[in-house]
This record gives C-alpha cells, structure tokens and sequence, in this order.
C-alpha cells in the first residue's frame, strides 16, 4: 500500500500492527557521471519492487530525498539537512506515525550519512515510549538486507561505496540515459584512514596523495547493467523478506520470527 495514495479515513482504518516504512534517501554529488538523486532512485526502485508484492500487509510513505549530506556540500546541487535537523525530523516522523497509532515503523535508508543521526532518532524515540512493550522502531539501510558479492565473482568490491560499481551498475539498470561516461575514471579507496577508529571526513579531502576529489569512492569503470540488476534484485529479495519478519511479529517479543515464519496474531 501506498500512504500517498489512500485517504486519511482509509489510514485510520488500517491495523495498528500494520508495518509502516518510510523510505529515506539524499539529493547530493554522485562524482561526475551519475545525477545527484542516485540514491533516491535507487532506493525508490528498491521500494518499486518491493511494494506489490507485500499488498496490503504494509504501507511505504513517501520517499524522503531530503537527507544528511553536509559531508558533500562543497559539490554543487547538493542539499542537506544539518545532522541535527535530520535528527529531529526524523524523531517527529515517528511521533507522528506513533501519533497515528502504528507500532511498528522501518526508516529504509539509501543514503550513508543518514545513518548515524536517524539511528540516534530511533533510539530517542524509544526512550520516550519505554512504558510500551508493543513498539518496534526500526531502522536499516537496503543493503544491509543482501550480500550479493557473494553469489558473484565477477563484482570488484566487497561492499556497496559511492557513485562506485555498484551505484553505477544499478543506475545503469534503471536510467542509463542519465550515466555520464565512467569508463575511465579511477578508482578511489571506499575505506577511511586512521582505521578502526571512526574518522570524521568531508569528501573533498579525500584527495589520494594530493590529487583530486572527483566524488566518487569504488570503481565506478567496472560497472554494466546486467551486474545492476543484479543489484537490485538481491535488494529487492532481501528487502521483502526482512518485512514478512516484522509483519510475523508477535507484538510482544524481543525474539524475531524465523525467517519463512507466517503471520502471528498481533497484539
């Protein structure tokens, strides 16, 4: 289901159980070949997917483009909200879904430097409702629902980077119009320095032995459609049986239902 596209009497009609997920993503600097609304497009195509195979046992709201993208800034197009704005934007989004009575909430994310300030979001509004035993507030990335490299050898990196083979090769999938020319661009190191401590970073200092920052981290060279759709499709596989799993929950349980589990009867 879509939320967009119902009615508010029909949302008040729907299971509190019912999951809800709100998809969030970025507009921001891919390098210099792929548009500044990747990971939007890729996550939305996740959510394409996604969506009518589940029917009426979950609803998507809107993607949010808007994201936490500061690291980008010195790129031009790109928009960001401040990590503290988007901690607070996200923090409202599940007080109003909670507001709305829903109890079991996924922010799906595409975008890396969402990550921390939406996690601490999930965390503080769970904080706030700690009398409840019928919450689960999650929240979770596409790609951590899948491990294609190891179903293919022929993929170069080990995990997804940015503007990199992969991103690339799902653009590739889906709007290839939109892929300027990557053949020939250089591959750049996805890790960060002074590992295993966190590093904070901007990507225009990412710049290898005093070179440039064209933006992208991975081997964008390496990309071709066929290895973006098969991209998408582990994605997509792996998106769609995370959700059966919270739509088994029991609505009590720290416990989560096997994978394959079928419907419990909600509380």
């Amino acid at each position: 289901m879509l939320l967009a596209e119902l009615t508010s009497p029909e949302i008040a009609t729907l299971a509190p159980h019912t999951p809800v997920v709100v998809p969030v993503a970025a507009m921001e600097q891919h390098g210099r070949h792929l548009p500044l609304a990747t990971d939007s497009m890729l996550l939305g195509e996740v959510v394409r997917r996604v969506e009518p195979r589940l029917g009426r046992d979950v609803l998507f709201a809107p993607l949010l483009w808007l994201g936490n993208s500061h690291h980008h800034l010195e790129y031009s197009g790109t928009l960001s909200a401040g990590p503290r704005t988007y901690l607070d934007l996200v923090n409202d989004l599940f007080e109003n879904l909670l507001g709305h009575g829903f109890r079991r909430i996924l922010f799906l994310n595409g975008h890396g430097g969402n990550i921390t300030p939406a996690k601490q979001a999930t965390f503080e509004v769970r904080q706030r409702h700690r009398a409840r035993t019928d919450l689960l507030l999650l929240f979770a990335s596409y790609w951590d629902f899948a491990h294609p490299e190891r179903d293919r050898s022929d993929l170069a990196q080990s995990a997804v980077g940015h503007a990199c083979e992969w991103e690339t090769s799902m653009m590739l999938a889906i709007r290839p119009e939109l892929v300027k020319p990557f053949e020939r661009l250089e591959p750049r190191d996805v890790g960060y320095s002074f590992e295993p401590a966190y590093r904070g970073w901007i990507t225009q200092e990412r710049r290898p032995n005093g070179g440039d920052a064209p933006g992208h981290l991975g081997a964008p060279a390496l990309a071709s459609a066929e290895k973006g759709e098969f991209l998408l499709g582990c994605y997509a596989d792996g998106v769609e049986a995370f959700l059966r799993r919270v739509v088994a929950w029991d609505g009590r349980s720290w416990e989560w239902p096997a994978q394959g589990t079928g419907p419990a009867s909600p509380t």
